[in-house]
């Protein structure tokens, strides 16, 4: 292998260009980090229309409105890029938002008040619900790094699991009644500002700086631009991709906590469908499907800019159900743009 290949791999950038290349190759570099910045102008231009199209769209409580409720979903979407930069995929965070939740609900609410069992004290709801979200991106380890089978049909496999687990726990129903630490992050306010918010901002940062400036983050781009050459580099990749499956399911379970703190219940078809607007917010901030590529902050603004689309089309008096067909077009805009200003697609 080449010396240059391996120098790639262990530091998550392209090794250094011939000095006759320097010139012609020089501006790639800036290039790459104003692309992080490329939807930056685009939420602008939502926030004006919005204006226009309602006086109060900037108002503090609707900016606020909208920054609490994508707050669940982003830390979906923050597990996804994840995984998507080390090279893989998973489909089952889905079904661990809910179910997470879902088993801590279902443990700890009182016997008799819906599906509740009521056997463990209300404190346990948060412990639960990371334990949940910690085993589900064990046994996904297990089978995708340990057992080496096919990410894509793994996650799928674990999403019906989980989702038929969840639905037979709470018997179809929704809990309710749940104990107050499951409702205190989705409902208390910090500083005046709701916790959910703090908590996904938090995340994202760590998220920015572990990507940006440490080895690890390092390491995970070179696993997802070239696994071969990441261990040919002296990466441990196995231990790599399992802290990313792991983590990427603790976060789903987080983001399942807070949305059911918000709306102080458990539903049977929590998270259902939100695998889609997860993938077209990684997609539309640049985060490549084939590894190697894109930053955290990028797939921030992703799920900004469509929980921002999503408000103004509610404001405007748009049904719901167009909303999801506008998702679809968004994600299918944002292959295009890439084929055409990256010179090959996401795909």
């Amino acid at each position: 292998m080449p010396e240059t290949t391996a120098e790639h791999a262990a530091t998550g950038h392209p090794p250094s260009p011939p000095p006759e290349e320097a010139g012609r190759r020089r501006p790639a570099i800036p290039l790459a980090r104003l692309r992080d910045f490329a939807l930056v102008p685009a939420v602008i231009v939502i926030a004006i229309v919005g204006q226009i199209v309602n006086p109060i769209f900037l108002q503090s409580d609707n900016l606020i409105n909208i920054l609490q409720t994508m707050s669940e979903i982003s830390l979906l979407v923050l597990a996804q890029t994840l995984v998507l930069i080390a090279g893989r995929m998973d489909l089952s965070l889905e079904s661990t938002f809910g179910l997470a939740p879902g088993v801590a609900a279902w443990l700890t609410v009182a016997s008799g008040t819906g599906a509740g069992l009521g056997l463990l004290p209300g404190a346990w709801g948060i412990p639960i619900t990371l334990a949940v979200g910690v085993l589900v991106g064990v046994v996904n380890s297990l089978f995708i790094v340990r057992f080496g089978l096919n990410g894509f049909i793994v996650t799928l496999g674990m999403l019906i699991v989980l989702r038929g687990l969840l639905t037979g726990i709470s018997g179809g129903q929704t809990f309710f009644n749940l104990p107050d630490s499951m409702t205190y992050f989705g409902s208390t306010m910090w500083l005046g500002v709701p916790a959910s918010i703090w908590i996904c901002l938090l995340l994202f940062a760590a998220g920015i700086v572990v990507m940006g400036f440490t080895r690890f983050g390092r390491a995970l781009y070179a696993i997802g631009g070239n696994v071969d050459a990441a261990k040919a580099a002296g990466i441990r990749t196995d231990r790599v991709l399992w802290i990313t499956l792991i983590s990427a399911s603790l976060l789903a379970a987080i983001g399942g906590l807070l949305l059911t703190g918000r709306l102080a219940s458990v539903a049977a078809a929590q998270g259902d469908g939100a695998i889609f607007t997860v993938f077209a917010a990684a997609v539309i901030g640049g985060v490549s499907l084939n590894g190697g590529k894109g930053t955290v902050f990028g797939a921030f603004t992703g799920i900004l800019l469509l929980y921002m689309i999503q408000n103004v089309l509610t404001l405007a008096g748009v049904p719901a159900q167009w909303i999801q067909a506008l998702n679809g077009a968004i994600i299918l805009t944002a292959l295009a743009i890439s084929r055409l200003t990256g010179g090959k697609s996401q795909d």
